[in-house]
């Protein structure tokens, strides 16, 4: 079996409105003034490709990656589920001021309208400043003529659940789950690989040019789960070193992993490519043996499905997700 090297990209960082400057700042960049709210650390999405960082493959796109490395970087899972396509966009967010209350559509909408895959994703709270909020999920059953009238008013808040993140929470957000992240929020995202968002409502805001962004209250008619959303939320503080389960469904599975030492992980080469998001400390990956790359806070790693043993060493956590082959 092929040794293939974890990849490392160069992240793709996004200045926007309702950014921050934390993320800057974790991996070490140069401060050039702008609000930065997404890094995408790896993403397959067309004119927002991740490109690799290091090593022999330096240069490519992920894209060209997979196709250079097929089966071997994704797993016979993988591949023959998502014909080749890399299913997965990982970001870092840092919310300075709340994102627009928004929706994502489920598979079949975004097939229907957009020619994508629909948005389900999930969010590990890295930091949280002690006023932070994130708002997601219906708190009663509504139906669409009462929601439009609401977001038209601007009055969705009332009607959505509201928590106070701390560091280790888990939120989990099916494809029709309304949803904003408050500001104050540092999050790790794990997501199906599609970009598109129904914004319902977002604060009077408006564009470089002075517009009012656009709403999308029309096309979300179909998209919103109307019903009480439950199981958004969870914890995870780890009791010691291990993994720990955070989210698994028909998209990805994603655990916490803690090491204090030295560990190696349950692996079973050929499934499923795996990522990995550095969220605490600074960790030493050690792949079939001999290839060591190093992982600190708000770093990301793919390594490939290929890779027949994975140990990490050194004292810290990651999120760690994959695609599930028993779905």
């Amino acid at each position: 079996m092929n040794t293939i090297q974890p990849f490392r990209f160069r992240p793709l960082l996004k200045p926007v409105l309702w950014g921050g400057h934390r993320i800057a700042a974790l991996k070490h960049l140069p401060d050039t003034g702008q609000p930065i709210g997404e890094s995408w650390e790896i993403s397959p999405m067309p004119g927002h490709e991740s490109v690799v960082a290091t090593g022999s493959d330096a240069g490519l796109t992920l894209n060209e990656l997979v196709a250079r490395h097929g089966e071997l970087l994704l797993g016979r899972d993988v591949a023959a589920r998502y014909g080749g396509r890399f299913p997965l966009l990982v970001k870092l967010i840092d919310a300075c001021q709340p994102l627009s209350i928004q929706v994502h559509p489920g598979d079949a909408l975004a097939a229907e309208r957009h020619h994508s895959p629909g948005k389900t994703e999930m969010w590990y709270v890295v930091d949280a400043l002690p006023d932070a909020t994130i708002m997601a999920g219906l708190k009663q059953a509504l139906t669409p003529v009462q929601f439009e009238a609401l977001a038209r008013a601007g009055e969705l808040e009332q009607v959505i659940a509201h928590y106070r993140p701390i560091v280790g929470d888990v939120f989990f957000l099916p494809a029709g789950t309304v949803h904003s992240i408050g500001a104050g929020n540092l999050l790790v995202e794990i997501q199906q690989a599609s970009d598109v968002t129904y914004r319902l409502y977002d604060y009077g805001r408006v564009d470089a040019d002075g517009r009012p962004r656009q709403l999308h209250l029309d096309e979300a008619r179909q998209a919103v789960h109307y019903a009480p959303d439950a199981g958004i939320a969870s914890h995870c503080s780890p009791a010691g070193p291990g993994m720990v389960k955070l989210v698994e469904c028909e998209h990805f599975a994603a655990s916490l992993l803690a090491v204090d030492g030295r560990q190696r992980l349950e692996w079973q080469p050929m499934r499923s490519m795996l990522v990995v998001v550095g969220t605490q400390g600074r960790l030493d990956v050690i792949t079939d043996g001999h290839c060591h790359t190093t992982l600190a806070m708000g770093e990301s790693l793919l390594i490939a499905a290929c890779t027949r043993t994975i140990e990490v060493a050194g004292k810290g956590q990651a999120v760690v997700a994959h695609i599930p082959h028993n779905q």
